[in-house]
């Protein structure tokens, strides 16, 4: 009776409802969003402003199909460093620009060949390991923020009293919660996480009162150079790999095939113009974020216009410096203990990808391309050099990918 009765009084499709999802949905891809910038010398402001510009240029293109964030990709940290050291910020945002291009003909491609390649290309025992090394690859960055190891002035025993009282408030808000609660468990987790990290006074309230109220992001144009542009054409190829898992993840809790409809030509294309669009401001490019899969998860919303909230929240939030400050003084341990379950979510994702398809793991075939994929992804294997590295998911996709198209078919056993 009692979820019927807040169910009527907040119905799903309703404005309070979906602005509150909306907020947190951007809370949590809020730490991964700023870091990237803070890591490679751009502006988290201009971040913000992409992410959210990115996100609506996605769910245009999409119709609003598909409940994702789109935000600053790590999988770019390495190679935007190398080139802003080589090249300069301007160039490199130059040669960032035309890496969005690269994944608008990839969509092409897949426009004019179909799909239906996919479910060979992409079978559950590559797509499922795939899924859980999307979300165990970043399991160590979670325990790093959880433990105070990426912050300087958090000793380990806050650290650990920080995330673990933020974990255990977003577990019981998403387990016990009922109505309204149960729908910002992670909301809820950062909340009490932060008023306690004020009580221990290790939240630094400086660059709040030092913030102006409305300010103008630090927007930089981007130049075009070929060296630049080469430099940074081959690191595009990996990610819309990667994008084909986290279309497939999402798709896996929803229930829905988002690879047919809207179609995988169209969320390539979607992140293809949202990073391209980010270049021309002086964002980084933007990816499909596992972390906002992993909360749609936990809050079971898969209403798209969640996404479009947060998008325009980000885009307010670029502007008025004093709330952006203020994202940014929320503890990192706090960030971290979340991101543990969140993580954790995606990978439960991909178990239950394998068990539903319902293949024998132990017959060699499997073994290898699951062995394999999860070892390569998880372990931090990489191949190449210089400017031409893979690793991580990437190449575990890629090799899962090459060992299903190379190996026999398996036999079944009685």
């Amino acid at each position: 009776m009692t979820d019927n009765t807040s169910a009527a009084t907040l119905p799903a499709d309703s404005l309070p409802r979906t602005l509150l999802t909306g907020a947190q949905m951007l809370f949590v891809a809020f730490g991964a969003l700023v870091l990237v910038p803070l890591l490679t010398g751009l502006d988290p402001s201009v971040a913000l402003f992409t992410a959210g510009a990115g996100t609506l240029v996605f769910h245009a293109v999409t119709r609003q199909s598909v409940p994702v964030f789109l935000a600053s990709s790590f999988a770019f940290i390495a190679p935007i460093q190398g080139s802003v050291a080589n090249f300069g910020i301007p160039a490199t945002l130059g040669g960032l620009f035309v890496a969005g291009l690269v994944y608008v003909a990839i969509s092409q491609l897949v426009r004019v060949k179909g799909t239906a390649w996919l479910h060979r290309l992409l079978p559950p025992v590559v797509v499922g390991p795939v899924i859980m090394v999307i979300g165990l690859a970043l399991a160590p960055v979670a325990v790093d923020m959880a433990i105070g190891d990426t912050s300087d002035a958090i000793s380990y025993g806050q650290a650990i009293t920080l995330s673990m009282l933020s974990l255990l408030v977003t577990l019981i808000l998403a387990v016990f919660g009922r109505g309204l609660l149960r729908l910002v468990p992670i909301m809820g987790g950062i909340l009490v996480g932060y008023l306690l990290g004020l009580a221990m006074g290790v939240v630094d309230l400086t660059p709040v009162s030092e913030a102006a109220w409305i300010e103008l992001p630090n927007f930089v144009a981007p130049t075009f150079h070929l060296s630049a542009i080469l430099f940074m054409i081959p690191v595009a190829i990996a990610p819309a790999v990667e994008h084909i898992g986290d279309m497939i993840a999402i798709g896996s809790v929803t229930r829905k095939n988002y690879l047919e409809k809207p179609g995988l030509h169209r969320t390539l294309l979607g992140d293809g113009l949202a990073t391209s669009v980010a270049a021309l401001f002086g964002g980084p490019p933007n990816t499909t974020y596992s972390e906002v899969t992993g909360a749609v998860t936990l809050t079971r919303n898969f209403n798209p216009r969640i996404m479009v909230v947060a998008a325009v929240v980000a885009i307010v939030l670029a502007f008025v410096a004093k709330l952006g400050a203020l994202l940014q003084t929320i503890p990192a341990p706090v960030m971290g203990g979340i991101m543990t379950l969140l993580f954790g979510s995606i990978a439960v994702v991909g178990m239950n990808t394998l068990v539903r398809a319902g293949q024998a793991l132990t017959v060699p075939r499997n073994l290898v391309v699951v062995s394999l994929i999860l070892v390569f992804g998880i372990g931090g294997m990489q191949v190449g050099g210089g400017q031409f590295v893979l690793q991580g998911v990437s190449l575990a996709a890629l090799v899962g990918i090459v060992l299903n198209l190379v190996l026999p078919p398996a036999k079944e056993e009685d």
